[in-house]
């Protein structure tokens, strides 16, 4: 009489003794398999040769949809093949059936953020060497400000401004062209590195004035002012962009101008890119983003 889970205690006996497997791993395949003999019963199926693929992609489908992630089927799915493999040795069954069978993708997981206040912190307390405080306080403002990957922001140019420094043009990947705004903060912040390292476009510069800084630069930077303020958290530059992102949504709840701002195609992966003109973006910013509010007039 077919009993599947008498099968599975011999596959995990034969990784316990051949293999000689950790017991913490063979708890993990008898956890991960537990599933698939629970859908043999269940069925049921005759014997192991009754198991196809097509059966296997229709259970993959079900616990996907029951809020299974796709590491954990990855996972699943490379127990099942390993215990397929067994029963092929066994001579239970002619052909592998989990074999050419894929995990659905999982969803990206996001960067940690810091909170506006944190973050706020974080920049107005950057001192030290003035110039070296001017340059690194107009690189990560504007790269919260503007939600700038670090690529765009290390070869930023001064001729890439417009309206009075209020909008930034941005080439972003596979060279799609956006518009963002620059936040009061930012723009204080480029002015007065500007006024302290006048002249050439890249408003970064490398060691060449030909060249701009480096990305890596930017990560060893974040990283040294943070160690030296004290903060917890590791910064990075790609957590600047994401805080602004993050900020900016939480004060307007608008998923669109969000989009706009990042330059993503799809910044959840079931929703497709919609264009938005740029003043409705900037009405989005100017209200959210915490470092781009105009100070009321005197």
């Amino acid at each position: 009489m077919f009993n599947p889970s008498a099968d599975v205690d011999a596959f995990l006996g034969y990784l316990a003794v051949e293999r000689q497997l950790s017991a913490n791993t063979i708890s993990a395949y008898r956890r991960d398999l537990a599933r698939l003999t629970g859908f043999a019963i269940a069925e049921p199926l005759a014997d192991w040769r009754a198991l196809h693929g097509e059966q296997l992609r229709t259970l993959v489908a079900r616990e996907h949809r029951r809020g299974m992630d796709g590491k954990s089927i990855a996972r699943w799915l490379a127990a099942v093949r390993s215990f397929c493999r067994w029963l092929l040795r066994e001579n239970r069954i002619d052909s592998n059936p989990a074999n050419g069978l894929r995990a659905p993708k999982s969803g990206r997981k996001l960067p940690a953020v810091l909170d506006a206040d944190a973050l706020g912190a974080f920049l107005d307390g950057i001192d030290g060497d003035p110039h070296l405080a001017a340059r690194d306080r107009a690189l990560f403002e504007l790269a919260y400000s503007s939600a700038l990957r670090v690529s765009e922001l290390v070869s930023t140019r001064w001729s890439d401004f417009g309206v009075a420094m209020g909008e930034l043009r941005v080439v972003g990947k596979g060279g799609k062209e956006r518009v963002v705004p620059v936040g009061r903060a930012a723009l204080n912040a480029l002015e007065a590195w500007r006024m302290m390292h006048p002249g050439g476009d890249f408003v970064f510069p490398g060691r060449n004035a030909d060249t701009h800084i480096g990305a890596r630069a930017v990560q060893l930077r974040i990283r040294q002012r943070a160690l030296q303020q004290g903060v917890p958290q590791r910064l990075h530059p790609h957590l600047l962009r994401h805080s602004c992102a993050s900020h900016v949504l939480e004060s307007s709840q608008d998923l669109r101008g969000v989009q706009e701002l990042l330059g993503h195609a799809d910044i959840a992966t079931t929703q497709i890119y919609t264009h938005l003109d740029f003043q409705h973006l900037a009405r989005v910013y100017d209200g959210a983003h915490p470092r781009a509010r105009r100070k009321p007039a005197s």
